[in-house]
């Protein structure tokens, strides 16, 4: 169970520099953002897998771990919040969900029978309503640290 922890949070640091990369922040946000999408990730993985926890709940309380260090880290590491914010909450974005809601609307114009159109809609409607509030809890979770401490999370944009 440790190799998968540790396996999690590598993966998820590795795409969080990946997707960090791409808004080319200075060179000290990257090892941020790779931590703290790893501790993020690794929650998520720890309150799904070990203590069962739904996957939208997970999702919430790791991006509200997320936003914590965010913002908590920002002024040692001389860079905006969203700096680390954004790229670390990328790794959880639902993407098999939101593949299958959609291979489900297609399946749902393929077939006639309406007991084959009921399933399909069926998968299309719970993998989308699962999407949908993986996604909210994810923004709910990331910007309460946010507004819990303003002169923290926008310190580092400010000249002082």
């Amino acid at each position: 169970m440790i190799i998968e922890f540790i396996q999690d949070a590598l993966f998820a640091a590795m795409a969080a520099i990946g997707f960090s990369a791409i808004s080319n922040p200075p060179r000290r946000a990257y090892l941020y953002c790779a931590v703290i999408a790893a501790a993020g990730h690794t929650l998520r993985f720890c309150l799904m897998h070990t203590l069962g926890w739904h996957i939208v709940v997970a999702s919430f309380c790791a991006s509200l771990l997320i936003g914590l260090l965010a913002v908590l880290l920002s002024p040692h590491a001389k860079i905006p919040a969203e700096t680390s914010l954004y790229p670390a909450l990328l790794p959880m974005i639902p993407g098999i969900y939101a593949y299958k809601t959609f291979a489900a609307l297609v399946m749902c114009t393929c077939y006639d029978g309406e007991e084959e159109f009921n399933h399909y809609f069926y998968l299309f409607a719970n993998n989308g309503l699962t999407t949908f509030f993986i996604l909210l809890a994810m923004v709910v979770g990331a910007t309460i640290p946010m507004f819990i401490f303003p002169k923290i999370s926008f310190q580092a944009t400010r000249q002082l």
